[in-house]
C-alpha cells in the first residue's frame, strides 16, 4: 500500500500534484449545515501532516486538522477523508465520507455541533456526532445529548439521543429522543449601505469573505421538537410530563400525551392529555377518548392551600393545645 506523507499543504493541492487535478476534482454534495453548491471543493489542511493512502483510497490528515467547504468548516485532531473515482469523470475522484476523530467541532453558517468523533455521509448529507460533550448551538436555541447528535442536511433536522435537552430562553425539553425540526429566518429589510470601495476592507480580511457564524443572511432557528420517552417540559412555573411530546416553538405550545403530570409548586394535575401554552403559563389537562367499552381516563387533581402549613410544623406560632 503506497503512503505518502506532505506536510502544511492543503489537500487540493495534495491532488492535484497526484495528477488528479480537474474542473470539479473533489465536488462533492452536501458536508454542510446548510445549503452550499455543489461545485465547491473540500479542502483539507493539517498542521502534523496530510498522509495519502493511494490502494486504500484516503487522506488523513493530523494535527489540528481542517475540512472546509463553502461557509462550513469541520475541525478535528485527525480527519479522514475516503474518495473514490468519479463516474465518468476521466479519472477525477470526490470525497464520499469524512471521519473526524477528536475535539470536534463543526461551524456552518447557521449552527455550530461540537463532541469528540463524527462521520458525515457526503451522498446522503447525513452526519452522526459522538462523545461526552455533545451540543448543537443556534442562534436561538442549545441541544445536548448524552449517546448521538444525528444531523440530515436536506430535511433540515437533528435528532438527539440520550437524556436530550433543548433550550430557548427559561423554556426546557427533556426526553430519550429529540427530533428537532429546522426553519430558516430572514432578517428585517434594513435600508441598503452605500458599498465600500475595495481599499477600505480591513487589514488582513480576504474579500468575499464567508459570513460568520449568527450574521448570516438567514438565520437557523427550531420550529418544532418531538420529544419520545420521558419527556419533561419545564417553565420557571410549570412542569409537564409524559411519555411523548410535540412542541411548536413559534406558538408555544407544548402537547403532552400518555401517563402526564403538569405541576405548578405544590400543585399537581394528572390524566393522559395535555396542552401547555408555555409563553402565557396556562395549562390544560383533558381525559383520553374511552375506548371500546370503556370509560374515559379521569382527571385528577391535588391543590395545596398555599397558607396550609407543611406537614409537621407547629400551628399557632407554636404554642401547644
Amino acid at each position: 500500500m503506497r503512503a505518502d506523507r506532505l506536510r502544511g499543504i492543503t489537500l487540493t493541492a495534495l491532488v492535484c500534484i497526484g495528477g488528479l487535478c480537474g474542473p470539479s476534482h473533489l465536488s462533492a454534495q452536501g458536508l454542510s449545515l446548510g445549503n452550499v453548491s455543489e461545485d465547491r471543493p473540500i479542502e483539507i489542511s493539517a498542521d502534523g501532516g496530510i498522509e495519502w493512502q493511494q490502494d486504500a483510497q484516503v487522506y488523513i490528515a493530523r494535527g489540528n486538522a481542517k475540512a472546509k467547504r463553502g461557509a462550513t468548516e469541520v475541525y478535528a485532531d485527525t480527519l479522514t477523508a475516503h474518495y473514490r473515482p468519479m463516474k465518468g469523470s476521466g479519472g477525477e475522484t470526490e470525497i464520499y465520507r469524512l471521519n473526524a476523530d477528536g475535539h470536534v467541532t463543526i461551524k456552518g453558517e447557521r449552527q455550530t455541533v461540537v463532541g469528540d468523533q463524527a462521520v458525515y455521509d457526503v451522498d446522503q448529507q447525513i452526519g452522526i456526532v459522538t462523545g461526552k460533550t455533545l451540543k448543537m448551538t443556534t442562534a436561538t436555541d442549545i441541544v445536548t445529548a448524552r449517546d448521538s447528535l444525528e444531523w440530515y442536511d436536506q430535511k433540515q433536522i437533528a435528532v438527539a439521543r440520550g437524556d436530550a435537552v433543548a433550550v430557548r430562553d427559561t423554556k426546557r425539553i427533556r426526553a430519550d429522543v429529540l427530533t428537532a425540526h429546522m426553519t430558516k429566518d430572514k432578517p428585517p429589510t434594513t435600508p441598503a449601505k452605500p458599498e465600500k470601495p475595495a481599499s477600505a476592507a480591513a487589514p488582513g480580511k480576504p474579500r468575499n469573505s464567508p459570513t460568520p457564524l449568527g450574521d448570516a443572511d438567514e438565520s437557523s432557528r427550531i420550529s418544532r421538537v418531538d420529544a419520545q420517552g420521558n419527556v419533561l417540559v419545564s417553565t420557571e412555573t410549570d412542569v409537564g410530563r409524559g411519555d411523548f411530546g410535540v412542541y411548536n416553538a413559534d406558538s408555544g405550545i407544548a402537547t403532552l400525551l400518555g401517563n402526564v403530570t403538569v405541576t405548578r409548586g405544590p400543585n399537581t394535575i394528572t390524566g393522559q392529555y395535555a396542552v401547555m401554552d408555555l409563553n402565557n403559563n396556562i395549562s390544560r389537562m383533558m381525559a383520553a377518548p374511552a375506548g371500546t367499552g370503556t370509560a374515559p381516563t379521569p382527571v385528577q387533581g391535588l391543590f395545596v392551600r398555599q397558607d396550609q402549613a407543611p406537614a409537621g410544623a407547629p400551628r399557632g406560632g407554636g404554642q401547644k393545645p
